[in-house]
């Protein structure tokens, strides 16, 4: 209950009038403006992994003290189930939140959760020199802050643990730039998710200086103010243990021709989804295991990489299937939702040897040949999502709106002729050889009667014969 009450203290949520509500099947507490006659709710917030402190302006506690912690809170503190924090909705002092973290640093939290909160003012951290935390996943969503420009000396006493960080993510907080020194300090992070914010083409490339997210392996700027994609590649190439880039729902051209382009050798997974392209931009990563193109606006597609496992090209305009022939290592191929009438019949033997093959939402043309493509890939356990329904004919006229499932594709009802021509000239060879067969006996005959010891008269009036 000390531990529980010091939390809430250290929080400074005494706003309104609210409690704690724990959540035992999900191990979930949200405490909603905790009032000092509520603050007993917190108590239940113990067995919780996750806890939510929700609503409230922290700014009239800037000079809230926080003292140091006996052995035997800190012990009890250490001891505490609590995994992740979440603060939402909150008006949060700068100078509050440095002692706080300090406080944290005797739990076992190792999520930290902003949403939609306001920091204000500006604070001395040097409180939290050489501290560690056990903080190794920090997100800020929706978060207003002052510029982190011109903020180096700020962040320098929390260097020990922001070099042990794992995971960060600031999401929908209007970022426009990052400075070098903040990735320069971020020695171990593995994950960047920068999604829904304000970066653009000349942004990128002072936050990835030399030096900085030296270990980055998982970055997304998904639903930023890119154009430019090569300026974006010139922007990367030095991070290099990049292995897994986002740009999707960005509106992306070639750009400058002449400016140049190495992607990150170790890049992996490259997601080019809903970015406005008309084309396939080059030079694609040459490494790449999984390409995500769809939702864009492709008519054409003409991609070799020999470690290319997974190609997703759904929602666009292709009529036609690309070929994989320069995709020997292709596993997933995704073409759902385009304007494929057929799948080609030269690429059935490339096709059968794949383990996903999406092609749901086509207008198809059941032909023969087109059902037959298609029916013996789902035969073969091949089609994955929206077999059979998502599979549809809308040509010939007899068949629109039947499921390609159920449209005949047999050789005798396709191809009638095929099976009657060999069936025919089977049974005039039959004819042939029967009728070469009476005459022989015919001719035969008499050798047998004079073999049966008739008379010889009768033998050689029947040789006569």
């Amino acid at each position: 209950m000390r531990g529980a009450a010091l939390l809430l203290l250290a929080l400074g949520l005494q706003q309104a009038e609210g409690r704690c509500v724990f959540n035992r099947t999900q191990e979930y507490c949200l405490c909603y403006r905790l009032t000092e006659q509520s603050a007993g709710s917190v108590i239940q917030c113990l067995a919780a992994s996750a806890v939510e402190f929700q609503g409230g302006d922290l700014e009239k506690y800037a000079d809230f003290p926080i003292k140091d912690l006996d052995d035997s809170t800190i012990d009890m503190l250490g001891s505490l189930e609590i995994r992740k924090i979440i603060f939402s909705d909150l008006l949060v002092p700068e100078v509050l939140l440095a002692r706080v973290l300090r406080f944290f640093s005797y739990t076992q939290v190792q999520e930290m959760v902003f949403d939609s909160c306001s920091f204000v003012g500006r604070s001395s951290w040097a409180d939290m020199a050489g501290r560690a935390l056990p903080i190794t996943s920090l997100r800020f969503h929706n978060v207003t802050a002052a510029e982190l420009a011109g903020r180096k000396q700020d962040l320098s006493p929390l260097s020990r643990w922001l070099g042990a960080l794992q995971e960060l993510s600031v999401t929908a907080s209007h970022l426009a730039t990052l400075p070098c020194a903040v990735g320069r300090a971020l020695r171990a992070l593995r994950s960047l998710d920068l999604a829904h914010n304000s970066l653009r083409d000349d942004s990128l490339a002072p936050a990835f200086c030399r030096g900085a997210f030296t270990q980055l392996r998982v970055l997304s700027l998904r639903h930023n103010n890119l154009t430019s994609y090569r300026a974006v590649c010139g922007g990367v190439r030095l991070l290099g243990e990049l292995r897994h880039l986002d740009l999707s729902h960005n509106a992306l051209t070639a750009g400058t021709p002449s400016s140049s382009c190495r992607w990150p050798e170790t890049l992996r997974v490259f997601n080019l989804s809903n970015a406005g392209l008309d084309e396939v931009l080059t030079p694609l990563p040459p490494g790449l295991e999984v390409l995500d193109l769809s939702s864009n606006r492709l008519h054409t597609v003409d991609v070799s990489l020999r470690s290319l496992q997974a190609l997703l090209l759904g929602r666009n305009a292709l009529p036609a299937a690309p070929s994989i022939r320069g995709c020997p290592a292709l596993r997933t191929l995704h073409l759902d939702n385009n304007l494929i009438a057929e799948l080609p019949r030269d690429e059935v033997p490339l096709l059968e040897r794949l383990q996903d093959v999406a092609a749901a939402g086509n207008p198809f043309n059941c032909t023969c040949t087109g059902a037959a493509v298609l029916q013996a890939l789902a035969a073969a356990g091949r089609l994955g999502q929206g077999w059979p329904q998502g599979y549809v004919c809308h040509a010939p006229a007899r068949y629109r709106g039947v499921l390609l499932r159920d449209v005949p594709a047999s050789v005798l009802h396709c191809s009638p002729a095929a099976v009657l021509a060999p069936v025919c000239a089977g049974l005039a060879l039959l004819c042939v050889a029967v009728a070469g067969g009476l005459l022989w006996v015919r001719r035969a005959r008499p050798s047998w009667v004079c073999g049966l010891g008739r008379r010889e008269d009768a033998c050689s009036s029947a040789e006569r014969l």
